[in-house]
Parts: structure tokens; C-alpha cells; sequence
């Protein structure tokens, strides 16, 4: 992926970069990119974004402006990454955007990792994994993870096929994966994955590319999928969460004030995204099941079972990508 940096063109350049004023006398504006639809109600990381927005403006009385580009307008996920690496410009990237540059970041997805929301924002906001991790990425990509956006809650299957109440339900199954990591779960419990962009998820479901996929409530209504897929499992096998990355020269283009009231925002911006994603699990859910998909709780035994079998296949998975075992130790850790 750094190689490609250096051939994106002028176009893609001018169409990241930050708007310099001609002295002091207009705004800076810094953009801001990510997945999903402009959609506050629907859409947790534009929910983010907009707040981002909102409270930088109001905290600098319009010197500082944030340009927001939802609906993945700037590009696909790898795509995005490689222009605020290489312009001064904000980026909201899922697991899919950050591990090509950084795979380590998959220990924070180890499934079951979280039994709560709670234990989720201690290991993010306390914890040396995460610690560790923002001054590693820093040091490869010149991008600073700024902030963990929680985009949705905890996150469940869904398939077109037969309820899934344990994990042989998966067997010849066809699911639609985020990234690698997904792909090695779904083989772990006997069905096959296949990595398709947010975009072509509806498409894929519909004309049976996929069985299935893995997400929670909030993208599922917001891709529309319960159009196309018959039962919901509520496993919460995995946190859903994306990453804030700024590029530095921007940071380092702010004054201190300024990065102070960014970071600020960031913040605020992080806790009214958990306080909202956490409120709204359950009526999600309903709405589901009031438009048209069998929703299924796992017993704890049940459970259980994905984990038995989960948990093993996907640290054996982790050692297998040349990741150190201290970053995989380190997440361990943090969740004891």
C-alpha cells in the first residue's frame, strides 16, 4: 500500500487536501471521510462525524471546518487510507482500512474478547494493547489512531438459508466477509467467507453470492439487509468498532489550541457515539424482527459452543500472520 502513495494523481490530491486560507482571514478546512449513509439516525460513524464537526466549529468559532464525506465518496476503504497517509485529512477506517498497514489490530477483535460495553471501553481507553498500538502505527503510516468509534454494538449473524442456533448450523454456508480475520472465523465453524465491500453487500445477499454476513443491528437496518436475509443471530461474538486516523502533518500543522480542541471533540464526540449505539441495541432489534427476520438468542450453552470453537481457530489464525505474540498477549491481558 505505501507504494501506491506515491502515484496518486493531482486529482486525488486536490480533492483530500486541506483549504489553506490566503493569510488568516477564511477558515481551515480539514476533511473528514467514511463509510455509510449521511444518516444520524441510521448511521453511527456519520453520527460521530457530524458531532465532530459540530463541536470543533462551535469550539473555534468557525476557524477550524470540517468537510464531511460519507457514503465512501473519496473511495473504497484501502483507497481512503492511502490519501490521509498522504494529505493532511481526516478518515474513519474499519478493520478492513487499518490491518493491511497494521494487522496486529486484529487481536483487538478476538472473538469474545468483551463480555460487555464496558469492558469494550476500558480496553480502548485504559488499557496498554491500545496503548502500544496508536505509537506502532504512528511509527509505520505517519497516522494517528485518534479515536475507536463504536459503530453499532455487539455483532450478529445473519443468513438467507435456516436459523443459525449453534455453530454446525453453519456448515456449507457461503458468508460475506469484512476482511481476513472474518473469513477465518466462518471457516472455523464450517462455512466459507469471502471478503465483499460494504457497498456490495445488499447486491451480494440478494443475488446469492452470499448466504449470509456478520454485523450489528445498526448496519444491518442501514443497509436495508433484512430485505434479503431471513434470521438474525444475536451471538455478539465481536465488538463492532472503526478507527479515527489523522494524518500528522495535519496534527502538526494546528496550533496547540487548536489540536487541543480537536482532540476535545474527538472525545466528546466518542461518548455521545457510545452513550446513542447503546441505547438504541434493543430497539434495533425489534424493528428488525418487525420487519421481517427470525431473531435468535443462543442459550449460554449455546454460547458457549461458538466460543469453544471460535476462540481457538482465531488466535491459531492470529499466530499465523506473522504477528508477534506480544500484541496478541497484550490484548489478552487487558480483558483479565
Amino acid at each position: 500500500m505505501l507504494d501506491k502513495i506515491k502515484t496518486l494523481g493531482c486529482k486525488t490530491l486536490l480533492t483530500v487536501c486541506i483549504s489553506m486560507s490566503a493569510g488568516s482571514a477564511l477558515a481551515q478546512t480539514i476533511n473528514l471521510s467514511y463509510n455509510g449513509a449521511a444518516d444520524i439516525e441510521k448511521n453511527a460513524v456519520h453520527l460521530f462525524a457530524s458531532n465532530v464537526k459540530k463541536l470543533v466549529e462551535e469550539k473555534t468559532n468557525g476557524e477550524l471546518e470540517i468537510k464531511l464525506y460519507p457514503n465512501s465518496m473519496l473511495g473504497e476503504e484501502e483507497e481512503r487510507m492511502e490519501q490521509v497517509m498522504s494529505t493532511p485529512s481526516l478518515n474513519v477506517a474499519s478493520f478492513a482500512g487499518v490491518s493491511p498497514l497494521f494487522p496486529e489490530i486484529y487481536a483487538s477483535a478476538t472473538p469474545f474478547l468483551f463480555r460487555d460495553f464496558a469492558a469494550a471501553h476500558k480496553f480502548f481507553d485504559e488499557g496498554e494493547y491500545w496503548k502500544a498500538a496508536q505509537d506502532e502505527f504512528l511509527k509505520r503510516t505517519g497516522t494517528h489512531l485518534m479515536a475507536v468509534v463504536e459503530e453499532g454494538g455487539f455483532l450478529a449473524f445473519t443468513n438467507n438459508k435456516r436459523p443459525i442456533h449453534s455453530p454446525s448450523d453453519f456448515e456449507g454456508l457461503r458468508f460475506r466477509a469484512m476482511d481476513p480475520s472474518q473469513v477465518a472465523l466462518y471457516e472455523s465453524f464450517g462455512a466459507s467467507g469471502t471478503p465483499i465491500p460494504w457497498t456490495e453487500v445488499y447486491m451480494a445477499l440478494k443475488t446469492g453470492v452470499a448466504d449470509g454476513q456478520m454485523n450489528p443491528p445498526m448496519y444491518i437496518i442501514l443497509g436495508s439487509l433484512n430485505e434479503v436475509q431471513k434470521y438474525l443471530t444475536l451471538a455478539n461474538i465481536q465488538y463492532s468498532d472503526q478507527f479515527l486516523v489523522a494524518n500528522d502533518e495535519l496534527i502538526k500543522s494546528l496550533s496547540d489550541e487548536e489540536r487541543a480542541v480537536l482532540e476535545e471533540a474527538v472525545r466528546e464526540a466518542t461518548l455521545i457515539n457510545r452513550e446513542s449505539v447503546e441505547k438504541q441495541v434493543d430497539t434495533r432489534i425489534d424493528y428488525l424482527a418487525k420487519n421481517g427476520m427470525e431473531v435468535y438468542q443462543p442459550t449460554a450453552e449455546e454460547l458457549a459452543q461458538f466460543k469453544d470453537i471460535g476462540l481457538p481457530s482465531y488466535l491459531e489464525w492470529l499466530s499465523e500472520q506473522d504477528i508477534d505474540q506480544k500484541w496478541i498477549d497484550l490484548a489478552l491481558d487487558d480483558v483479565k
